[in-house]
């Protein structure tokens, strides 16, 4: 068990230390949820008043804005299976005398850790939205960013796994991640949504994060808080295990 602990943390710290060498990347990954919190929610919120939004659109958003950063963090990361592939790293920890399903966790905790990490940052603008999150919601929120960056990141990586180039990968998650936002009920409430967008979104495990975070950090939220966590819960935990189940069919 301890081998297997190290492993993960090994290749955990791995992820954590090429994370730390792309500030410029970081800073350009923060760009798009900042000009959306503030651009199109300022823009937006002038012509947008509906009584949902008690504390305004940009603050309606927020949690939406979060969870479309965790989503991008968390999704492309998975091109690192596709990079450790291209040179050789790969290879080398797949022979290792290791379960694969170590190897999963080590690269979805550090994908997710990345993810948080970005995330934290738009969390600490909230006050600029109207937002005062205490010390408690502050708590609570983290824990949940967590599933939701976990359950992508095992998305991102089996389905990179199954990709034979980055430049492959990074053309057909445009096509996943937009989507997938736009239909969480990240911009507009999904109680005033058409039937057939409702059932869409409904499907979408991403819907229910973003409802968590704000039951969380607004105190309103369209789902059971109990439902959402579940739901999350489940999310994450099954990305993991289809994505071992398909590291281990790899020879």
């Amino acid at each position: 068990m301890n081998k297997e602990i190290k492993a993960v943390y090994t290749i955990w710290l791995r992820e954590m230390t090429k994370f730390s060498r792309e500030r410029v990347s970081i800073a350009s990954s923060l760009v798009t949820p900042i000009l959306w919190l503030f651009v199109f929610g300022g823009g937006m919120g002038i012509n947008v008043r509906m009584g949902v939004m008690g504390t305004g659109y940009s603050a309606f958003i927020f949690p939406g804005i979060i969870g479309m950063t965790l989503l991008m963090t968390s999704i492309r990361s998975g091109i690192s299976i596709i990079w450790d592939r291209d040179f050789g790293f790969l290879k080398e920890i797949m022979v290792a005398p290791i379960s694969r399903i170590s190897i999963v966790l080590g690269k979805a905790l550090g994908g997710a850790t990345t993810a948080i990490i970005e995330g934290l940052f738009i969390l600490l603008l909230a006050f600029i939205v109207g937002i005062h999150l205490s010390a408690i919601q502050m708590i609570l929120v983290i824990p949940v960013m967590f599933l939701i960056s976990l359950g992508y990141n095992g998305f991102g990586l089996a389905f990179a796994s199954s990709i034979q180039s980055s430049e492959g990968f990074q053309g057909i998650i445009g096509f996943i991640i937009m989507p997938t936002f736009f239909l969480s009920g990240a911009l507009w409430p999904l109680t005033s949504a058409p039937e057939w967008l409702k059932a869409i979104s409904y499907c979408n495990p991403l819907t229910y994060g973003v409802d968590t975070m704000r039951h969380i950090i607004l105190g309103e939220g369209q789902f059971l808080l109990q439902a959402d966590v579940l739901i999350i819960v489940c999310f994450a935990l099954g990305t993991l295990f289809l994505t071992s189940r398909m590291f281990s069919i790899k020879k």
